[in-house]
């Protein structure tokens, strides 16, 4: 082989180790590197509460940066109710109130309230509302560049 071409191939390989090590931080939660948007689709409180929650600790665990919203519509708000429980008697409010003051918003949709006449004041605090949870999600996703995720 030429010179030349050793110091091309050195060059690449050089750039891909860099790449790789500028990967790693995004893993390690560095702060140098983007956050993280994620929507967190929750439409069964049964099925995806718990999941979702936990998930999202992971998340963050790894990357405390990360933007995440989780939004909730039809049977998927429950766990959000005031008082609500999970299958072990655990409160979902004491992980949500966590996840909250580390930055994860809450999302009911109001299209679920009048549907199942449910009113505001039987959520915690911690929720914020919008007018339709699978057009926020589609908004997040299209407009503002979050990945979907679904637990």
């Amino acid at each position: 082989m030429n010179q030349r071409y050793r110091k091309i191939m050195l060059a690449i390989a050089l750039a891909a180790l860099a790449g790789c090590a500028a990967s790693g931080g995004a893993q390690n939660g560095r702060s140098d590197v983007a956050p993280d948007k994620v929507v967190y689709h929750v439409n069964d409180s049964g099925v995806q509460a718990a999941n979702a929650l936990r998930n999202i600790g992971n998340h963050l665990e790894v990357n405390p940066q990360a933007r995440i919203v989780v939004v909730t519509h039809a049977q998927g708000v429950d766990f959000l109710f005031d008082g609500a429980k999970d299958r072990n008697g655990n409160p979902y409010n004491i992980v949500v109130e966590d996840l909250k003051s580390r930055g994860v918003k809450f999302e009911v949709c109001e299209i679920t309230l009048r549907n199942r006449n449910l009113v505001k004041d039987r959520f915690i605090p911690e929720v914020t509302y919008v007018p339709s949870g699978v057009a926020e999600i589609t908004r997040l996703q299209q407009r503002e560049g979050y990945a979907y995720l679904r637990p």
